[in-house]
């Protein structure tokens, strides 16, 4: 049986985490001023030292396969660290930061990521914040398209999300627990209320976002998912939602952490009901956060304070 080659160089996991980030070993040949086949055959040269595929691929490109999705957490957290060691003890300026978000459609979301972003201390960044679906969230950080993501499960969803999760090799972690709110546009009735009840919106078009193929009530972003609405519209984004609020008196079920800078239209008036919303950050199990994500995390926890919640666990 041939041997197999021993060592895993610094160099080959930069080359394989930008083809990951690319999709293409031509594309990240190119970007980094590397001939394709050199770029190839580190990457088979890597696939052989680890004595697993990494990577699938086809005409269209690559993807990752299972253990290439575990790999490549482990190769961020190299590299960074070796970058946190030049930077340290080389006097090497900071390197390029890379951060993937994915999360559900919540203001203090956008927020947190425009603070980290203005307080970046590295001169060259890639970073995304994908709002999008919640199925489409667990399979973003499932697949580490996005390093970590947000989403919200109660009582009646919880059981559904956490298998999911658990299948996923994800785990949720609880940021805060927030009471029921509807937003609307400053100029609807309800929005001097201090309090508003089911009753008070029959009437008013219920606005939500769009689940796509996986349109299951356990999935719905809004908690009370499975009552009946004379009136509904799904949507797709948020500024979409908040024009709906403004032009038809519509309203949607959230945190009520909104913010006056985002969105200076909207107001969040509390909701009577027997209900929570538990909001948390969900991520790869075996896999912990890099720096990046962490600092990220560290403003979301700060925009929820200023917000007068408390947060669930201050250290987690």
């Amino acid at each position: 049986m041939a041997r197999r080659p021993s060592g895993i160089t610094l160099q080959q996991l930069q080359y394989f985490i930008e083809v990951t980030a690319e999709g293409s070993i031509s594309a990240a040949a190119d970007l980094l001023y590397v001939a394709q086949p050199t770029m190839s055959a580190a990457m088979r040269d890597l696939e052989s030292r680890v004595g697993r595929d990494l990577l699938a691929r086809s005409a269209r490109g690559v993807t990752l396969t299972n253990d290439g999705v575990e790999f490549l957490g482990y190769a961020r957290q190299v590299v960074e660290q070796a970058e946190l060691l030049e930077q340290r003890y080389l006097g090497r300026p900071p390197s390029r930061r890379l951060l993937g978000v994915s999360a559900q459609h919540y203001s203090f979301v956008v927020d947190a990521f425009v603070r980290m972003v203005r307080a970046t201390d590295a001169a060259e960044y890639e970073f995304s914040l994908r709002e999008t679906r919640t199925w489409d969230i667990i399979e973003d950080v499932r697949t580490l398209r996005s390093e970590l993501g947000i989403l919200f499960r109660n009582d009646f969803n919880r059981n559904v999300i956490d298998k999911l999760l658990r299948d996923s090799g994800l785990a949720f972690h609880p940021l805060f627990v927030a009471d029921p709110h509807i937003f609307v546009s400053r100029r609807n009735p309800l929005a001097s209320r201090e309090r508003a009840t089911l009753d008070d919106l029959v009437a008013l078009p219920r606005l939500t976002f769009d689940q796509g193929a996986n349109n299951s009530f356990y999935f719905a972003e809004e908690i009370l998912s499975t009552l009946s609405s004379a009136q509904e519209i799904r949507v797709s984004d948020r500024a979409t939602i908040f024009n709906l609020m403004i032009g038809l008196d519509g309203y949607t079920i959230s945190t009520g952490i909104i913010s006056d800078d985002l969105d200076p239209e909207i107001v969040a008036v509390p909701l009577d009901v027997d209900e929570k919303i538990e909001i948390g950050w969900i991520g790869r199990t075996a896999i912990p956060l890099t720096e990046q994500a962490q600092r990220y995390l560290a403003e979301v926890r700060t925009v929820v304070v200023e917000a007068g919640v408390a947060l669930s666990d201050p250290a987690a």
